[in-house]
């Protein structure tokens, strides 16, 4: 069992909107956008005009240009948590980040977040792509209690829009940016707990969804779709038959047709649909938690809710979450 304490998010202010893209000239438009993927705006932590001028040619240039590092952003979630959760930094004894592309190679992103908040404490990565927040709980709830410190720092930075192409209009709709942060522990309770964790792998298909170091994200996309629609349906499924009723869902942040699937096929209603997609764009890792930040607050007594990530790998993870007050 894991304890939720607190969750947060940082969106990056700088907006992409479909008209920018169209503007791009890449051979794309609001509504060609909308039917496919149903995304309207995403955060971006690249000056506008830099992607506007160079459709970012050299992803190596990207980093240099970021007006927001991994570090920054993770800082700006990490401190919201901790003022949702009640907990003073000097009480976190492990931080763990982990996303789908940390800005350096070493040190652990992990360290430098840890630095920009003045933490002094146990601090690695633990990274899954799309699925590091799922992976880094599961690892946590195999852990026996007495061996981890009170309260633990999760954090997903994925600032991933450095690595998107802006001349490919299937990627360049996609993605923005946005980090997530939970303060979690497995002594100290709270109103939210975790009860039930799966992660699996499917490492045949590692190929499938891919950062190359300094390259640009790629990925099989059909393919992909597909196998994210059938494990998120699995997943939530084994969720609503272990603990009845219909669950919440919040799942990996894709695409919002992606989602509008897995509903349909399992009769969600649309008030037990949390997503933010719509408006940020697919935030890799960051995307399941922000939307869990973001309703936070809302959930009351009884609530449950079932949040399932898909990531490169390939790898799949899932987890209960049950509200007590």
């Amino acid at each position: 069992m894991i304890y939720l304490h607190g969750l947060g998010h940082f969106h990056p202010p700088n907006i992409i909107n479909n008209k920018f893209l169209e503007d791009l000239d890449i051979g794309t438009n609001d509504q060609w956008i909308l039917e496919r993927v149903g995304i309207k705006t995403r955060r971006t932590v690249l000056p506008l005009s830099y992607i506007k001028e160079t459709l970012n040619r050299d992803p190596r240039a990207a980093q240099e240009a970021e007006e927001y590092s991994n570090a920054v952003t993770g800082k700006n979630a990490a401190e919201e948590a901790l003022k949702n959760a009640g907990v003073d930094r000097s009480q976190i004894g492990m931080v763990i980040a982990g996303g789908c592309s940390p800005e350096t190679l070493t040190p652990a992103e992990a360290c430098t977040i840890a630095a920009e908040l003045g933490i002094e404490a146990k601090a690695f990565d633990l990274n899954s792509a799309c699925s590091s927040f799922g992976s880094q709980m599961y690892f946590l709830s195999l852990m026996q209690p007495e061996a981890l410190p009170e309260f633990i720092l999760l954090i997903n930075p994925e600032n991933n829009t450095k690595s998107i192409n802006y001349s490919d209009r299937n990627t360049a709709v996609l993605w923005g940016d946005g980090t997530s942060a939970a303060v979690v522990s497995t002594k100290v309770p709270s109103r939210a707990k975790a009860t039930f964790f799966t992660m699996t792998s499917s490492p045949e298909g590692w190929s499938k969804v891919r950062i190359p170091r300094m390259g640009y994200f790629e990925q099989e996309g059909a393919t992909v779709q597909t196998f994210a629609i059938k494990r998120t349906i699995r997943c939530y499924n084994e969720i609503r038959e272990k603990f009845g009723g219909q669950p919440f869902l919040i799942s990996h942040q894709a695409n919002l047709r992606m989602l509008e699937s897995v509903c349909t096929r399992c009769e969600i209603e649309p008030k037990n649909h949390l997503f933010n997609v719509d408006e940020y764009g697919n935030t890799g890792a960051a995307g399941a938690p922000t939307v869990l930040s973001q309703n936070w607050h809302k959930f009351t007594a009884g609530d449950k809710v079932a949040l399932v990530v898909v990531g490169a790998g390939l790898t799949w993870s899932s987890m209960a979450i049950e509200f007590l007050n």
